[in-house]
């Protein structure tokens, strides 16, 4: 919101010395935060004044230009009092005209200073300046042209113009629509100075009668009041006061025509939006209802609509002329020839309001104040305003029907315990206070001991329960009185279990060279389908938000790769083709939602009891906590030192493994096919179970199926990993003693098996690391071998074995026959032959 300083003043009594900062800093305060001091004649230093024009001379040149080569009389501004000679563009002026005229020595905005310069043959000794020089708007095609009378020779241009003047912008809150308005914003200044306020809405108005032209409303929750006038004799050339265009152009508005800018001033001036209707393109009864289906419009825009059931429309016996609330249809548009004019002063719906215009993309100024909620009780003095500039300006004549039908909705009443405000606040808020604050934004207050009853004012329809009462009172005894009270705090216990470990799952992550990324979680049904997911994947049942940021990312996501793999991309296509992310973070499974029935609100005032937040919870979607990593392009640079490494299927396990042993759960690995991996490298995630068999499934790990590559547009052969965090740390041991070290000597022993190709090498190792028995320190595949050899289709694993025994060094004939055994039974089990 722009809001003019002076105008403010116009209908508050603001002190004289009151700076524009000083004033913004208290509305600021009051929530009207500001946002910028506009002050466009800041930037223009010296003399800046008031010319006659005396001659114009047309001078065409060589170029095909013509020039004016005039005299103009600046009094004694220029120190001799002799008329300055000055060539000038523009031909929209003639001798006798008051134009503005900066001197040598001035400076316009942007820094272009003015001096006496030579061109077209002539010494130029100022300019003629137009509002785009001057930085009052975009018009560069003729100089400013002052109203005859406008002021003298000499005179300083600036209060004139309105460049002495400050403009205050303001961000205003959605539910703070009354201060979209003049009205509301100098109540605020008055009320926060304690000054008198003079409502541009408290004004005499004429009562209805039947004179005035028929209006019929078949929807009157969708619009309660609609006000009609009617004013005759309109002069559609007639120009816009200069003061008013002055004011529109402050507020971000240019000036149209005189019709339009009256009903835009108004709104401007009172907060409520006005539509003019040329009266003589009416046919018969102005209606209010929703639109038939089928139906369309072309607004002023120019734009066909069609038209939805829900859209409130106004209608004559032609059909639909307009969007009521939000913009008018092309058919009964003023123009150069309108004579009559038919002003609609309306109340609309807000909610209404808002789903016609985000259904139809309008966003307009009218628009943004009914869907926001308007005054409704100011219908009448709005459209009385209108008549009055009309009649005054457009040399028009009020015809006496006035129409209203309707009437303001009454407003709710609250009830209020008179020490609320203190007690919510912390602030020492005596009850006289607090009524005296309530009654100071216009609410009516009623007192029963230590009870109030309290009416809010018809333009705060934001004002609905006591805290927003205690709100009002605490905003104007001031946020800054608010004390600075420090908690106690309570006696520390440090971090939880679950904090703990996932601390120590991020700092491994970390150590294995993988950066923590934050992704939205927020999918379509394409992110699926780029995944490559069937369709009976159970992680394309996913929930719809009812009001989502996108329309193309709609849903909650199941899983945690599409972020991931859109960061992944990103940095490819900036160049850093080689990255390792990871991300833990909720996903959304909706079974439960859809079970737990409508979610229940409680109160704000109290805590919520362990049967409430068990009522919240059963009502909620599941959410699991999952782990999810990718990874691209090297794993080991290359460099003087060596050859690099390029990233395959099993980092992404390895990182898996390196959680889990982080968390000291064992892992049991076997081979799946699974979007979104590539079927021959994939592998399915367990928990192992008290017989070392997979138990629990946790996730997936491997190497990205070629499409899923392309489609998201990441290097070929990406790698990623996607497990459950939650349920892996339930598996974490509450306590891991401390391993207990031998000092007898390590006995080694090394075994190469040939297996078929097909069976996993975690067979073959569980296999070794079950028949070796206690005496197994450890085993650990150190190499693959595939060729003639072994024959087709077969691959040979060398294993490195350890054994050790805590209270003896082992003989060799202990170490073979463990050896032995371990071999044993790799080959009953998986058909292993040692080489």
């Amino acid at each position: 919101m722009l809001a003019p300083v002076s105008w403010i003043r116009d209908h508050a009594d603001l002190p004289a010395d009151l700076a524009p900062e000083q004033l913004a800093a208290r509305l600021t305060a009051l929530g009207l935060k500001l946002e910028a001091l506009h002050s466009p004649g800041s930037e223009i230093t010296g003399p800046l004044v008031v010319g006659r024009v005396l001659t114009r001379e047309p001078e065409p040149q060589k170029n095909g230009k013509t020039i004016n080569w005039c005299t103009v009389d600046v009094g004694d501004a220029n120190g001799t009092g002799e008329p300055q000679g000055i060539v000038c563009g523009a031909h929209n002026f003639d001798a006798g005209d008051l134009v503005v005229v900066v001197l040598p020595g001035g400076v316009l905005p942007g820094g272009f200073a003015i001096s006496a310069r030579k061109t077209y043959g002539h010494v130029s000794a100022g300019m003629i300046c137009s509002a785009a020089e001057l930085g009052l708007g975009d018009d560069h095609d003729g100089i400013i042209v002052l109203p005859a009378g406008a002021g003298t020779a000499g005179e300083d241009a600036r209060p004139l113009l309105g460049l002495d003047e400050t403009t205050i912008e303001m961000e205003i809150n959605p539910d703070r629509a009354y201060a979209l308005s003049i009205r509301g914003v100098a109540r605020e200044a008055a009320t926060s100075f304690g000054v008198a306020f003079r409502d541009p809405c408290d004004r005499s108005v004429p009562p209805a009668d039947a004179a005035g032209h028929p209006v019929a409303i078949d929807d009157a929750v969708g619009c309660p009041v609609f006000v009609a006038r009617t004013v005759s004799g309109f002069d559609a050339a007639a120009p816009t006061p200069d003061w008013m265009a002055r004011r529109l152009q402050q507020a971000g508005m240019r000036s149209i025509s005189l019709a339009v800018d009256v009903t835009n001033y108004v709104m401007l001036e009172t907060g409520r939006p006005i539509h003019g209707y040329d009266a003589d393109k009416l046919t018969g009864t102005v209606g209010v209802r929703r639109a038939h289906e089928g139906e369309r419009l072309t607004t002023l825009d120019g734009t066909d609509r069609a038209l939805s059931t829900e859209d409130l429309v106004v209608t004559d016996d032609s059909g639909v002329i307009g969007l009521g609330g939000v913009m008018g249809g092309e058919a009964t548009e003023m123009s150069v020839s309108t004579t009559r004019v038919l002003v609609e002063s309306a109340h609309w719906d807000p909610v209404a309001m808002f789903r016609t215009g985000r259904r139809h993309r309008i966003t307009s100024e009218a628009g943004k104040r009914n869907e926001r909620g308007v005054d409704p009780t100011i219908c009448e003095a709005a459209a009385d305003r209108v008549v009055e500039l009309l009649v005054a300006h457009g040399g028009a004549t009020a015809e006496p029907g006035v129409t209203v039908v309707g009437s303001a909705p009454a407003q709710p009443t609250i009830t209020v315990e008179a020490d609320l405000p203190a007690r919510i606040t912390g602030m020492e808020i005596a009850p006289a206070t607090a009524v005296e604050h309530l009654r100071a934004v216009g609410c009516a207050v009623e007192e029963a001991g230590t009870t109030l009853t309290v009416t809010p004012p018809p333009w705060r329809p934001d004002v609905t329960d006591p805290y927003d009462l205690v709100e009002e009172v605490a905003r104007l005894v001031g946020y800054d009185k608010v004390p600075s009270v420090l908690p106690t705090p309570t006696g520390g216990r440090g971090l939880t279990r679950v904090q703990r470990l996932r601390r120590r799952v991020g700092r491994t992550l970390a150590g294995q060279g993988l950066v923590e990324v934050i992704s939205f979680p927020f999918v379509g049904e394409a992110a699926m389908d780029r995944l490559g997911l069937p369709a009976d994947d159970e992680r394309r049942r996913l929930l719809r938000l009812a009001n989502p940021l996108s329309a193309e990312e709609p849903f909650m996501t199941t899983t945690l790769l599409p972020g991931l793999l859109g960061q992944l991309a990103r940095n490819a296509g900036r160049g850093a083709t080689s990255a390792a992310l990871f991300e833990t973070a909720t996903v959304t499974l909706p079974a439960r939602a859809e079970g737990g029935g409508a979610v229940p609100i409680f109160g704000v005032d109290t805590r919520p009891t362990p049967e409430q937040v068990a009522e919240l919870d059963a009502a909620l979607p599941a959410q699991p906590e999952h782990l999810a990593l990718v990874a691209a392009g090297e794993r080991e640079r290359a460099g003087w030192w060596g050859a690099g490494r390029a990233v395959t299927w099993a980092d992404a396990l390895d990182a898996v493994r390196a959680v889990a042993d982080a968390l000291h759960v064992p892992l049991v690995v076997q081979p799946a096919a699974v979007a979104p991996w590539h079927p021959g490298r994939c592998a399915a995630v367990h928990v192992a179970g008290a017989d070392g068999q997979a138990g629990e499934l946790l996730g997936h790990a491997g190497e990205l199926h070629p499409r899923v590559c392309v489609a998201h547009g990441v290097p070929a052969r990406s790698v990623a990993a996607e497990v459950d965090l939650g349920r892996l740390m339930a598996h974490a041991p509450e306590r891991v003693l401390a391993p207990s070290f031998s000092d007898f000597p390590l006995a080694k022993e090394d075994v190469a098996l040939v297996v078929e190709s097909s069976v996993p090498t975690a067979a073959v190792e569980a296999a070794l690391r079950e028949g070796a028995g206690d005496l197994l320190e450890s085993v650990r595949l150190f190499d693959v071998y595939t060729g003639v050899q072994v024959g087709e289709g077969r691959t040979s694993l060398a294993f490195a074995l350890r054994f050790r025994a805590p209270d003896r060094t082992l003989t060799d004939e202990e170490t073979a026959a463990a050896r032995d055994a371990a071999v044993a039974l790799a080959t009953e089990r998986v058909g292993a032959v040692q080489r």
